[in-house]
């Protein structure tokens, strides 16, 4: 689904995406985190089988992402209803309004062969389109599933999201560390919502 502030370009620098933003407007997110801005800032995330949303409200420019390892419920913001409550919150707390958040998410990858149906990344694709729905937030643009990692550069005050394939040599290291998060979540009950 192609969209007017989604990119697909090559992997660049972000100095290039957005020149006139210095280094400290930028951050990178890791599994777990979110963060939420008032003011211009570019937001950079790695994806495998994990999801980012992207929420921002047009009429303030106040925007965010979260990083999501799994869907469900868990303590912090790796599991899914976690790191969007967390996330709207922060907007909120900046200035947003819930009822004008737009949102654009990006991952869910099946990196590797199956060994369960639906696979993580499935299955993390499908919770975010569903909380959306339930919230009404508008999805305004996505790219989820897939066969690759990507990395996705998200500016909080236009929502231009610029989204580009991992290089190949890089894959070891995300699985790696989605593993070693997820080992941690094995043991993590979520109500009805099955983790594994």
């Amino acid at each position: 689904m192609k969209h007017p502030h989604v990119s697909n370009r090559p992997a660049r620098s972000l100095s290039v995406p957005h020149p006139g933003l210095p280094p400290e407007q930028r951050k990178r997110i890791y599994i777990g985190e979110i963060v939420a801005s008032a003011t211009p800032l570019v937001v950079q995330t790695l994806l495998g089988s994990c999801v980012a949303v992207c929420l921002r409200d047009p009429a303030t420019g106040v925007g965010g992402m979260n990083h999501i390892l799994l869907p469900g419920r868990c303590d912090g913001a790796r599991c899914g209803v976690n790191a969007m409550e967390l996330l709207i919150n922060a907007i909120m707390q900046k200035g947003g309004d819930r009822r004008r958040l737009v949102a654009k998410v990006f991952g869910g990858a099946n990196v590797l062969p199956a060994l369960q149906s639906p696979t993580v990344g499935e299955q993390n694709a499908a919770f975010v389109r569903d909380f959306l729905a339930t919230e009404r937030i508008a999805l305004v643009a996505q790219r989820l599933g897939g066969t690759h990692a990507v990395q996705v550069h998200f500016r909080t005050d236009t929502g231009e999201a610029i989204v580009h394939s991992v290089n190949g040599s890089r894959l070891p290291s995300i699985l790696s560390t989605e593993d070693a998060y997820r080992c941690g979540a094995a043991n993590i009950t979520a109500g009805d919502t099955v983790l594994f």
